[in-house]
């Protein structure tokens, strides 16, 4: 893999010509980069457009600029970053921030080594001035539509209100995580305490003095049981299915560099490896009512596509006694939860830490996209009907991380763009046929 700390491909760097300029909703519709387009009307015609200024469409914007396009950023909050700026405030980052970085900026020197939701918050802005990424806020795109058996560019990207802007190249870069999975619950009409999804959680405050039950034991729902915890909070986690646990550190090694050299072993040999580095670190946790994946870490990673909870502490509290493991929910009472082996148990809140989805298939209502069982497109650049489509942010199957990953896509599909543009036949007005 190429450093991180580099430029996009080698790319050198030049200042940006102008910083991010902040945009309130009545400039929502005003274009990438102030010149290098002409204001949006009901037609309007671009060579690249990236939808989604977070981590994945930034990245990609500034490898991009870096080769001397002007991609059209587009995004429906009102900042870059905006998932990160939502996330609960305890959040670090799991992954080291040498593998964390996007193309051509590292992380300061002073950055600690796993990097904090606001330290993120904070580099995305900073990235963001650095390449002259100014994207056009609040525009919500309502779908992507091949422009089939008409003239110009094969895609058009439709925003809500119904302005288009057809397109010779789409990076979709809206996410993994752009909406959260929320199953209804048995019961949950008659019980009469607060049931929500753990997007909306941010800290322990608004539950001091509840009974609390996190359901799911992923890395979101694992670390949200911590905090309630550690904030004085009765704390319980339901947990229906076995789960993979791996320390985010083995003698001062972070697990993230260890799973990257194991993933260049034979796979026989990385899962076996994999699975008795967990059973040695973490142990067999039956007793506490957690039971261990028959896969290995890696394996379930690279099929399944589900990363393990890499623990930061939970473990030691659920061994202490002060977080409780309880199977499945069967149902919702009055007054609390009834689980799948019978028991009931009192809660004041119920938060669900269910996942979330990429929904592309919404953004897409034309198109038969090849997505795998997780709603997610196996491959990051587009063919045949799918030409001039990039999907950037979406391979959560590799060691590593999702943002190493990111940085990895964006260089790939900027390159890829870069060839094809330069292949193209032109307009007067400059834009690739």
């Amino acid at each position: 893999m190429k450093s991180l700390m580099a430029g996009c491909a080698g790319q050198r760097h030049t200042e940006p010509q102008s910083p991010l300029q902040p945009m309130d909703h009545q400039d929502a519709f005003v274009p990438f980069r102030g010149s290098s387009h002409a204001p949006l009307d009901p037609e309007t015609e671009a060579d690249i457009v990236v939808i989604g200024a977070g981590p994945a469409g930034l990245a990609t914007a500034a490898c991009l600029v870096q080769r001397g396009h002007s991609p059209w950023v587009i995004e429906r909050a009102q900042n870059v970053g905006s998932s990160w700026r939502h996330h609960y405030e305890r959040l670090h980052l799991h992954t080291v921030k040498t593998h964390s970085a996007l193309p051509g900026m590292p992380f300061r020197d002073e950055a600690p080594r796993y990097v904090s939701r606001q330290g993120v918050v904070d580099y995305l802005s900073a990235y963001a001035q650095r390449f002259g990424i100014a994207p056009t806020l609040g525009a919500e795109v309502g779908a992507v539509e091949p422009r089939t058996g008409r003239p110009g560019a094969p895609w058009q990207v439709v925003l809500a209100g119904g302005r288009a802007i057809s397109a010779n190249h789409v990076v979709v870069a809206t996410g993994a995580n752009r909406l959260p999975v929320m199953p209804a619950l048995p019961g949950q009409d008659r019980f009469q305490g607060r049931v929500l999804h753990s997007r909306s959680y941010r800290n322990a405050a608004p539950f001091a003095g509840q009974r609390v039950l996190v359901v799911g034991m992923g890395n979101t729902g694992a670390e949200i049981a911590l905090d309630l915890t550690e904030q004085g909070m009765r704390t319980a986690l339901s947990v229906r299915s076995p789960v993979n646990i791996v320390r985010r550190d083995v003698l001062g090694r972070p697990t993230q560099l260890s799973s990257l050299l194991l993933a260049r072993l034979p796979p026989a040999l990385g899962d076996a490896l994999a699975t008795l580095l967990r059973d040695i670190t973490v142990g067999d946790l039956g007793r506490y009512g957690l039971r261990t994946a028959s896969i290995s870490p890696l394996r379930q990673l690279r099929k399944e596509g589900k990363t393990p909870m890499i623990d930061i502490g939970t473990v030691a509290r659920i061994q202490s006694g002060e977080i409780a493991v309880y199977p499945g929910v069967q149902a919702l009472t009055r007054d609390g939860v009834r689980f799948s082996d019978g028991r009931e148990h009192p809660f004041d809140a119920v938060l669900l830490a269910t996942g979330y989805e990429a929904a592309l298939p919404a953004l897409f209502p034309y198109t038969a996209l090849p997505l795998d069982e997780r709603g997610m497109p196996p491959q990051a650049i587009g063919e045949g009907a799918l030409d001039g489509l990039y999907f950037v942010g979406f391979d959560v199957r590799q060691p590593g991380g999702l943002l190493r990953s990111i940085a990895q896509q964006a260089e790939r599909v900027a390159e890829r763009i870069s060839l094809r543009q330069a292949q193209a036949p032109r307009t007067r007005d400059g834009v690739a046929r």
